[in-house]
């Protein structure tokens, strides 16, 4: 890969970057600060060998901060910078969202005071990790200590004992707030955080954690290796895409998507499990629920045994639009190619929420963003990489359900808050009932809440309004949404 500067451990500098505001939330006036700066490891002869990049929101106008949280906040890859969620979620400058599908993702655009900001009730820490945004690998040698499952939530449990430190904030609540692999990363961190590693253990203990978009599971990295029908997880996000396009029912998307929860583990399961047995108008009548909830035909069906592909799924379901929908958020939607695409192919390079949002949301961070952070720095922002085969999926502590449990069950009082869009088609909404039911969690800990969007669920005005009260009831002890209880 080329790059455009070519950093060594002697010409290396560590940036940082200050700057302070004033932002009106809820028409009060609050004061802050930034640090925006460069968190370095060294390897054990004292060289640098890589950099964590973090933006630090602190509120300068609150003397005792012990009862003060702290949010670490990051997005998810593994190999994504904090670009996502910090341009459109926890910024106190963010991207204003108008219409949700967009024409282009051309300008004008129009960047805004975060009204929504919760920095009024908790300090925010956004994280680029190693390798992404501003954060770098010095050494490529020494890719493997911080490429990997268990390697990345230990750098990021270092960098926050470090932080605590080093900003006196020890005493204060502190909470994980990931987004994607994120959430892999929240569980994994949170789990060795009490269990330690072969490197030593850690004192850092969490109060709360918010999984945007759920990657968490008891396979192996998320889907992988489930013993559960694919299509019975599937189903609530298809119905929610199905509801939200054709309108099927004259109720609202909640409702809908639990009734095809329910059918999906009872009737729908059923009829998977009995495959060619079910005949006649049995066999009728789960077809035609199926395309009550979902939209697809029954030659599609019966092509299928029953089953649903999401891939296809999204290319059919406003197929008579001439349209099809995108994976990563089931709003927007783009003409369908002639011929088709091989979605699994090129489907992650042709999604219309990089039409339609990519550009704006890196615009947003370096033309606006980081300039109000007084940030002015000569290195290339990696706004996303793709690890592939560089990052080492070892579960030898466990899956990182397995990871989760261990952290609830050993720090009594953590409560998690699962936020997921209905119309997410990289995160399925059924995964996280799935996880949730069989990983022996606290289930009264547990809190889950379904948005009227997709992966990234701030997308839109009011989903980012709504996302941001419910993780400020979090923040306060509230559980947004439903318990498993």
């Amino acid at each position: 890969m080329y790059k455009t500067e070519s950093f060594s451990a002697k010409e290396f500098h560590p940036a940082k970057f200050e700057s302070e505001h004033t932002l009106t939330i809820r028409g009060k006036t609050i004061s802050y600060r930034t640090v925006s700066e460069d968190n370095v490891f060294y390897d054990r002869d004292g060289k640098p060998i890589a950099s964590l990049f973090s933006y630090s929101y602190i509120r300068t106008d609150v003397e005792d901060k012990r009862d003060r949280p702290v949010v670490f906040g990051y997005n998810g890859g593994p190999g994504c910078s904090a670009m996502y969620i910090h341009a459109g979620f926890l910024g106190t400058r963010r991207m204003k969202f108008d219409g949700t599908d967009r024409v282009t993702s051309l300008p004008p655009y129009e960047i805004v005071d975060n009204p929504n900001s919760f920095l009024d009730v908790a300090d925010i820490v956004l994280i680029d990790p190693v390798g992404t945004g501003y954060g770098v690998l010095l050494d490529e040698e020494h890719s493997s200590e911080f490429y990997g499952l268990k390697q990345d939530a230990e750098t990021l449990l270092r960098f926050i004992e470090r932080w605590l430190t080093k900003y006196d904030r020890w005493l204060s609540p502190k909470y994980l707030l990931g987004e994607s692999y994120g959430c892999t990363r929240n569980a994994v961190a949170a789990g060795l955080s009490v269990l330690g590693t072969e490197n030593g253990s850690f004192g850092v203990r969490f109060d709360g954690i918010v999984m945007i978009g759920n990657t968490v599971t008891v396979g192996r990295y998320f889907r992988e290796g489930l013993p559960v029908e694919a299509s019975v997880t599937w189903f609530p996000t298809l119905a929610a895409i199905h509801w939200y396009h054709n309108h099927p029912a004259d109720v609202d998307l909640e409702t809908f998507a639990y009734q095809a929860k329910e059918f999906a583990a009872t009737d729908y399961l059923a009829a998977l499990y009995r495959g060619e047995s079910l005949c006649g108008k049995e066999r009728d009548d789960i077809v035609a629920r199926i395309s009550y909830f979902t939209g697809m035909s029954r030659d599609y069906l019966e092509k299928l045994a029953l089953r649903i592909d999401p891939v296809t799924f999204r290319q059919e379901v406003i197929k008579h639009k001439n349209r099809c929908v995108s994976r990563n958020d089931g709003r927007l939607t783009r003409l369908r190619h002639i011929p088709e695409i091989v979605e699994e192919k090129d489907g992650a390079w042709d999604d219309a929420i990089d039409d339609q949002y990519m550009g704006f949301f890196q615009a947003a961070l370096l033309g606006d963003i980081h300039p109000h952070l007084n940030i002015d720095l000569d290195r290339q922002y990696v706004a996303l990489v793709r690890f592939g085969k560089k990052w080492d999926f070892d579960e030898s502590k466990g899956t990182t359900a397995q990871l989760l449990h261990q952290a609830m069950t050993r720090t009594l009082g953590l409560r998690v808050f699962f936020a997921n869009g209905w119309l997410d088609g990289s995160t399925e909404v059924g995964h996280v009932f799935y996880t949730v039911d069989h990983s022996g969690l606290p289930r009264e800990r547990v809190c889950f809440k379904g948005y009227e969007s997709g992966h990234m669920i701030y997308v839109g005005e009011k989903n980012c309004r709504e996302l941001s009260d419910d993780v400020r009831s979090f923040l306060s002890g509230g559980m947004p949404g439903r318990t498993f209880a």
